[in-house]
């Protein structure tokens, strides 16, 4: 072992001082050193704990804790170790828009189709087709993707004007509908494609999988989320609701929530966008029965899989120390509110008796915080961080704790989406919960797409209070457009066939359909393609310099007006007075 000297004993060892008896100081030196090290004990949560507690006050001297299933050890006296928020919190990808969706967006239907591609929408085409087969035989004609979307796109305009709980006939009723739905596609071809609408083959389907009859469309979708858009610091994991009180297998009840019974669905969404990054529904318990231990902890770690320098806000149903510290070792911090029976607490920390209100007691490990405080007397929120490493209470008069402020700041990133997707859902009544879902998706996909458009064009109607009502209004006539310009038969409704016709005049719009565009649309009954007018119905045309009439054959107590002339005598006529589609019944 190399020698090592003081300043004193290496001058006297150069000008010949007593080497031995240095030999024999030095030996002494090293055995008292030894004996001192074995004689002590290390204990983890006492790194670098002198320091800090002297500088802490010597009024306040630390207090120890043990957890009341004794395997954690507490102090009131913060650690002095590492920051961990900066050693966890380094992300590693740029938050916002990724590049691979900016190269994909040149339009509002664009941004949409990122998360309804072409692929997925083929796999909905193919099982519509077959089961449309099954229940309509030859009345059924196959549908095209062109066609779908139309169908989508009705879908989200009827949300635009919040027509969830109204009735699918007032919709295309004349008096109390939009000729929006009417221009687009008949009632009949709508409740068509709703009753056979589906996304998996039910001959070949897996008997054992409750999800099974929507798994591979909602698996696709999932898989495209995380590719679109990179969450900021903060990320929400929470659950959601999807209302449904009909048949399902593994429907939940959830007395808390507004819908109480419905599909339930964890999410992890951007705190700060509600951008969903990723969802994951929840089949219920097992086929054994058994049921799932640390579930919270589960569904936190699936959700934030690929999430790296993150902070994790997440309610008591998944907080725990066990979490918080697999989380760490993920690079990623965690706060969220706690039960009150959890095994890690210390039991000091949950005494409400003798509390001032609006105080704070803390708790601390070398890597996790807990902190109780009273907003009123007799009673107490317990919160627990790996994110936070100090008592910092805030100086307002409540006198709230860091920790609870960046709680309530961020806890809302799901139950945001939750209430932007209920404004304007496109769910319509149904029986079928795989029709629950994918209206869901629908939602949550437009509600996405919403946030890459304003994330690319951050100053698109900057002074419009409704800007997501009119992204959805914009998005939906885009869907429907190319469908009503390739339409071969013009609705009965004036209004409508007008909006047809002007849509149709337009110079991208076809000349005339084709054989294969008119053979797309779903067969109705023969009378009613008998009664319904072709595209070169003259008493449709309106006089461009003319305005609505009274009907010239109706008496005059009765005020009818109309657009519609005789072909021969060019007399204005009602609908009851037309008996045909081009002359009155005088000239017939």
């Amino acid at each position: 072992m190399t020698r090592r000297f003081s300043e004193t004993q290496g001058l006297d060892h150069i000008f010949g001082g007593n080497e031995d008896e240095d030999m024999e100081q030095q030996s002494d030196t090293d055995e008292q050193v030894s004996e001192e090290e074995d004689n002590v004990e290390h204990h983890p949560e006492d790194t670098d704990m002198s320091d800090e507690e002297g500088t802490a006050g010597e009024a306040a001297p630390a207090e120890r804790f043990k957890s009341k299933n004794g395997k954690i050890c507490w102090s009131s006296v913060p650690h002095v170790v590492q920051d961990r928020a900066a050693a966890a919190n380094v992300i590693k990808m740029t938050p916002g828009i990724t590049r691979f969706a900016v190269t994909r967006v040149s339009d509002i239907r664009t941004c949409f189709e990122l998360f309804m591609p072409s692929s997925l929408k083929r796999v909905i085409i193919a099982m519509t087709n077959l089961e449309g087969k099954k229940v309509y035989g030859d009345k059924w004609k196959d549908i095209d993707e062109v066609y779908l979307d139309a169908y989508l796109g009705v879908l989200l305009i009827s949300g635009v004007y919040r027509s969830c709980n109204e009735a699918t006939d007032s919709l295309w009723d004349a008096s109390t509908g939009r000729n929006i739905f009417r221009a687009t596609m008949s009632l009949q071809t709508f409740q068509m494609i709703s009753r056979v609408l589906r996304f998996d083959n039910r001959d070949t389907r897996e008997r054992s999988d409750k999800l099974a009859p929507i798994r591979d469309v909602w698996e696709r979708w999932v898989q495209l989320l995380p590719l679109m858009f990179n969450p900021g610091p903060e990320v929400t994991v929470h659950e959601r609701l999807v209302p449904f009180s009909g048949k399902c297998p593994f429907r939940q009840c959830i007395p808390s929530e507004p819908g109480k019974d419905g599909i339930k669905i964890w999410a992890a969404c951007d705190a700060k966008t509600s951008y969903a990054w990723n969802l994951q529904i929840y089949t219920g318990k097992a086929a054994s029965g058994i049921p799932e231990k640390n579930q919270g902890k589960r569904v936190v770690l699936d959700m934030t899989t690929g999430l790296e320098g993150h902070n994790i806000t997440c309610d008591h149903f998944f907080t725990s120390y066990d979490l918080g510290q697999e989380l760490l070792r993920r690079k990623l911090t965690m706060v969220g509110t706690v039960k009150k029976n959890k095994p890690e607490l210390p039991a000091e920390i949950l005494q409400e008796k003798d509390r001032a209100p609006l105080s704070s007691k803390f708790a601390f490990t070398d890597t996790t915080t807990v902190v109780s405080y009273c907003p009123k007397k007799t009673r107490n929120v317990i919160l627990m961080s790996t994110l936070h490493k100090d008592a910092a209470v805030s100086p307002g008069s409540d006198k709230k704790p860091t920790m609870i402020l960046d709680y309530y700041k961020n806890k809302g990133g799901v139950d945001n989406l939750d209430k932007l997707t209920a404004t304007y859902t496109c769910q319509q009544t149904s029986r079928r919960w795989p029709m629950v879902v994918f209206y869901n998706i629908l939602d949550v996909s437009a509600c996405n797409a919403f946030v890459l458009w304003t994330h690319i064009h951050q100053g698109w109607n900057a002074t419009k209070k409704s800007k997501r009502r009119m992204f959805l209004e914009e998005l939906g006539n885009s869907l429907v457009k190319p469908h009503i310009e390739r339409r071969g038969r013009v609705p009965h409704d004036p209004d409508a066939a007008s909006l047809v016709r002007q849509l149709q005049s337009s110079p991208c719009a076809p000349s005339t359909p084709s054989a294969t565009q008119r053979a797309s649309a779903p067969a109705s009954s023969s009378a009613s393609r008998a009664s319904t007018p072709t595209r070169t119905d003259p008493t449709r045309l309106r006089p461009p310099d003319s305005k609505r009439k009274r009907c010239q054959v109706c008496p005059s107590s009765k005020d009818r007006k109309t657009n519609f002339l005789c072909f021969n005598c060019k007399k204005y006529l009602c609908k009851e007075h037309t008996k045909s589609v081009t002359f009155c019944h005088t000239c017939i």
